[in-house]
């Protein structure tokens, strides 16, 4: 099994290097991909840097350079749900780009012709992921992510998304790696953190509780992988 771990800053992998210890480094395309065997196993980890050029470059890179036949994004987001706080874990179910916009021509917000608005995650890796947080006992949140380049740190343009996408968090990436695996048919999962509420406080917020926020969703995800080499 060959399995891809992306994250979009060294925040958000450091946890997993740091836990794995043991790996090469092998650099494309002016990025760095930390190789760790475990067992039979291979698993690639890197930081895409932020947002979905970036993103999707680095999966592209997993699936057809490494041959990842499965890929986790693990990392933070800003909560849109009132029910989401700091901290807390969301699994995307669906995954839609808030900033494609070709209204002009008839289409709906976030459509591309030949592709869709809600693109959605690999129901066995949800599946997984739901497994691990009820035997830890974690409260495992499931809701739409929105992507986009913009850090939404303004009220007015988080209520806007939640208006038109229905999303519970927002980030700057996860729609990327979700638009690469469907269309090369690799199953994928979206996991992140919350580290703010988008809106007006979110710069400072995402400051403070991006590390702690970071090393909980990588916390999991080894959880994750635990559960899907043990059934190989």
């Amino acid at each position: 099994m060959i399995i891809g771990i992306i994250g979009a800053m060294v925040e958000e992998i450091t946890p997993l290097l740091e836990r794995l210890k043991h790996y090469e480094s092998k650099n494309i395309g002016g990025n760095t991909y930390y190789e760790v065997k475990i067992g039979g196993h291979t698993i690639y980890i890197a930081y895409s840097k932020i947002g979905k050029v970036h993103a999707a470059l680095t999966c592209s890179t997993m699936i057809l350079h490494f041959q990842c036949e499965k890929i986790i994004f693990s990392g933070v987001a800003g909560g849109l749900s009132p029910d989401l706080h700091i901290g807390d874990l969301i699994l995307g179910s669906k995954l839609c780009q808030y900033d494609v916009d070709i209204t002009a021509f008839g289409h709906p917000l976030g459509f591309i012709p030949e592709s869709r608005v809600f693109i959605e995650s690999d129901e066995t890796l949800n599946a997984i992921a739901h497994r691990v947080a009820q035997n830890q006992h974690i409260n495992l949140k499931e809701g739409i992510i929105a992507s986009g380049d913009l850090f939404i740190a303004d009220s007015g343009k988080k209520q806007w998304i939640i208006q038109h996408f229905g999303a519970s968090a927002v980030e700057m990436e996860g729609a990327a790696v979700a638009v690469v695996c469907d269309l090369l048919k690799v199953p994928f999962c979206i996991l992140r953190s919350i580290s703010d509420s988008a809106d007006g406080k979110a710069d400072v917020n995402f400051d403070e509780f991006l590390e702690s926020s970071a090393k909980r969703s990588a916390d999991f995800v080894m959880m994750m992988i635990d559960q899907i080499l043990e059934k190989k």
